[in-house]
């Protein structure tokens, strides 16, 4: 539920745990209005207490700074959870009956997300005539889990012409033809839109998330979509939510287009990149590749934006103060986006492209190489730690369209260890917001080597993501006196150290370490939000939160 900021202006939360590099042992905070005023002891908080002051009895609850989930798509969120969830589904077969239940309780066009057929029996996708008979001839738009690529049901098909489109397979659809499909399906005017955002951000909220940036792009959403989250025009409604942090990946090719867009949306974008896409998905083999899909033999990928133009546009970013970025998975596409900011930098000398800390997205393939080349141009990683819990591993769909290579997949470790600021997010709908899983993935990484601690994959989810997005205050992210009062409070079984090595145990902490304590990763349970704050003001209490 969301709820109004609290009318006592002194708020003192006690008797639980405050994650706070202040006092490492700190059970309890005093908030003033949007501020932290003090953390501390129980002893001292006893000492400060007085009628003035509302309090909040944590009962061993912890208290840590929210979370900014780096790459979200509202509206695609929001449609996703109210749309048929193929997540589930084990074979083609169950995927055809999902589909004709769902045919049978509406009569118009089905939406579905979340299949994957990289572990089905089948071994394959289904064609638009297997749609077609499923659904009884209705049109049909079914995204992937990556949402890089759909099926379609011939008579979708028939009524966009996508035969006629690059991309297109006989209903599985990519490149043009899966952008012309979307763009049907998503056929909605603002007050449709509104309620799919205010259903993702308060979906966010609910999960002690504080900040999120959007990664729009005319592919995904039209221009209104992102001028809607930023209030410029349509109506969210006035319940708080967690601050969006705007992107628009959109590619420029002169000073003019530029300044259209900067003023198309008020000046107050902050970065010009997200999902402005180089290449595309492994999942789809569409993410560009040095050498083919070890499944796909005849294929490396694609690439959407050449070197050439991806320099123009940093280049062109720069020149103006803002932040530039692109969607970047495979080598290739990688080894496109270096040779972009080698241009730029050739252009405008190295120190003004560091000054920007422009961003890639995803950065899954990854070399030695490469990751020297994002410290030398001072590039921003921001990851996803879920899709290697989702596909890493030796059984994993990496691995099937990879072999070998998927060994260099999500390299948090190497990429935090060489000095590349990394950055952490869901992509939701690809994965779910859902940050604490988030952070168990980057602790548990499939790939040993690439494991990182659960204190550094947190501040990668909160303070980092901050930074990441240049917002002006360096206290975000933080409790400490002083800071704005952005946090979130959780229910966790146990708090601990934990370490990114299996071998070695997890330990309470030492006294002398002066480690803040994180909630356990590993009791099979994650931790419940039971409240989310931001400069503030409340944006979600769960009902058992008094």
């Amino acid at each position: 539920m969301n709820a109004t900021a609290p009318t006592a202006s002194l708020t003192l939360y006690r008797n639980g745990s405050a994650y706070s590099s202040a006092d490492p042992f700190a059970t309890a905070m005093l908030v003033d209005g949007g501020t932290v005023a003090w953390v501390g002891s129980e002893q001292a908080a006893t000492s400060i207490q007085d009628s003035k002051m509302r309090v909040v009895d944590l009962s061993g609850a912890l208290v840590a700074p929210g979370f900014v989930d780096s790459h979200v798509h509202l509206t695609e969120t929001g449609l996703a959870a109210s749309s048929l969830d193929l997540s589930g589904v084990r074979s083609l077969a169950d995927l055809l009956d999902a589909v004709a239940a769902a045919a049978r309780e509406t009569g118009g066009l089905v939406i579905g997300h979340g299949w994957d057929e990289s572990g089905w029996p089948e071994g394959r996708v289904p064609t638009a005539a297997e749609l077609d008979a499923a659904s009884g001839h209705r049109r049909v738009y079914l995204a992937r889990a990556d949402v890089h690529c759909a099926v379609v049901s011939g008579t979708l098909a028939a009524e966009l012409r996508l035969a006629e489109r690059d991309g297109w397979d006989n209903g599985f659809v990519i490149r043009d033809a899966h952008n012309a499909a979307r763009s049907a399906s998503r056929s909605l005017n603002l007050a449709e839109r509104a309620r799919y955002q205010r259903a993702a951000l308060d979906l966010a909220a609910s999960r002690g998330i504080v900040a999120v940036a959007e990664m729009a792009a005319p592919h995904i959403v039209p221009p209104e979509d992102l001028r809607q989250l930023l209030g410029l025009e349509g109506s969210l409604g006035d319940a708080p939510a967690p601050q969006v942090l705007p992107y628009w990946g959109q590619l420029v090719g002169s000073e003019a287009e530029l300044d259209e867009l900067k003023e198309t949306f008020g000046g107050l974008l902050l970065g010009l990149g997200g999902d402005l896409n180089i290449d595309g998905s492994i999942g789809a083999r569409t993410a560009a590749l040095r050498s083919p899909y070890t499944d796909a033999l005849d294929s490396s990928g694609s690439l959407f934006i050449s070197a050439e133009q991806a320099g123009r546009h940093l280049e062109l970013a720069t020149r103006a103060g803002l932040q530039a970025g692109f969607h970047v998975i495979g080598d290739a596409g990688l080894d496109a986006a270096i040779g972009a900011l080698r241009s730029a930098s050739v252009a405008l000398g190295e120190p003004a492209v560091r000054a920007l800390h422009h961003r890639l997205e995803h950065v899954e393939l990854t070399d030695d190489a490469a990751i020297a080349d994002l410290v030398r141009y001072g590039v921003t990683a921001s990851m996803q730690p879920v899709f290697d819990a989702v596909w890493g591993g030796d059984d994993g769909m990496y691995s099937q369209r990879l072999g070998a290579r998927s060994g260099g997949m999500n390299r948090f470790a190497s990429l935090l260890s060489a000095g590349v600021p990394v950055v952490f997010g869901s992509d939701a709908p690809v994965t779910a917001l859902d940050p604490w899983r988030a952070v168990q993935a980057a602790v548990m990484h499939s790939n040993p080597n690439e494991r990182v601690s659960a204190r550094a994959a947190f501040i990668a989810h909160t303070r980092a993501g901050w930074r990441a997005a240049g917002t002006g205050n360096p206290m975000l992210g933080q409790l400490a006196p002083g800071t704005p009062a952005s946090f979130a409070v959780w229910e966790a079984d146990e708090l601990m150290v934990q370490t990114p090595d299996a071998s070695v145990a997890s330990w309470s902490t030492d006294p002398r370490a002066g480690t803040p304590l994180l909630p356990a990763l590993d009791t099979g349970t994650l931790p419940r939000c039971l409240q989310t704050v931001h400069q503030g003001t409340e944006l979600y209490r769960a009902p058992d939160f008094s």
